[in-house]
């Protein structure tokens, strides 16, 4: 019987090895980029439901950051930080949004405020006001993305600063190179004129093109300082252009408190 529970024991310990990377070094320092998509209950249907983080533990992560002595920027925070305006936090995170979905504003937004906290959200331009239609609606739901007046509000309140996600979040590496140069150059440009401050960060749509030499050079040349893919890792500070774009770490629907406490610690949760 020992021998049989001592068997089970090793076989437990294995399998969360290879589940969680609790085993890791935790990394001393760096910036963690938080990504996220979605926060709120998936609709029925869903394939992509890993995308969509609900209130409950959305609140339960801003709680871990706080006591833990996070603290929350801006891409510009970090800009001005680099110019020497002003210093980082001895702790700093980056909470993202991809895409710019309603639920940002109607569930994240009073979350922040009410932890003090600042977010970023990479917006896909021509679809505010609108739903994501680059999905499929017959394999996932459609949701309505947020309205320029309450990008406005989230602003003006010193909550959240936007960055790109392209004019229609396509594939950037399955479209012809200029195209791509249009869609990052633009969409900068029209954010810019749209909320009246420098449009400083950039998100590959699906991550595509962050490896790739012509479309990263075309983000780059586009004015973006901060540009972000999809690798899962931490960022070393201080960070320089040539180290390759910022990693971020994915927040899925099904990730629970460990999955989030590795992500921060040691830059990957899971296989």
């Amino acid at each position: 019987m020992i021998a049989e529970l001592g068997a089970l024991g090793a076989l437990a310990a294995a399998g969360a090895s290879a589940r969680w990377n609790w085993w890791r070094p935790a990394i001393d320092g760096g910036m963690p980029a938080l990504m996220y998509h979605k926060i709120g209950e998936a609709p029925p249907g869903s394939r992509l439901k890993k995308l969509w983080v609900t209130a409950a533990d959305f609140r339960g992560q801003l709680q871990y950051l706080k006591d833990h002595g996070y603290a929350a920027i801006t891409f510009s925070d970090w800009r001005d930080a680099e110019k020497g305006l002003k210093p980082l936090p001895a702790k700093p995170v980056l909470i993202t949004f991809d895409d710019g979905y309603q639920n940002n504003y109607e569930t994240a937004f009073p979350l922040l405020r009410e932890f003090g906290m600042k977010g970023n959200v990479f917006l896909v331009y021509e679809t505010m006001d609108q739903y994501n239609a680059w999905h499929d609606p017959d394999t996932e739901p459609w949701t309505r993305m947020l309205t320029w007046s309450q990008i406005k509000e989230m602003q003006d309140g010193g909550t959240f600063e936007f960055g790109s996600h392209t004019m229609k979040h396509r594939c950037l590496t399955e479209i012809p190179l200029e195209e791509a140069r249009w869609e990052l150059t633009e969409s900068k440009k029209r954010l810019e004129d749209k909320l009246g401050r420098e449009c400083v960060g950039f998100a590959y749509p699906y991550g595509a093109g962050a490896y790739a030499p012509d479309v990263r050079r075309a983000a780059l040349d586009a004015g973006y300082r901060f540009d972000f893919g999809i690798r899962q890792g931490i960022t070393r500070l201080p960070w320089r252009r040539e180290d390759g774009p910022i990693q971020r770490l994915l927040v899925r629907g099904d990730d629970n408190a460990l999955d989030f406490h590795l992500n921060l610690t040691r830059g990957k949760a899971r296989f």
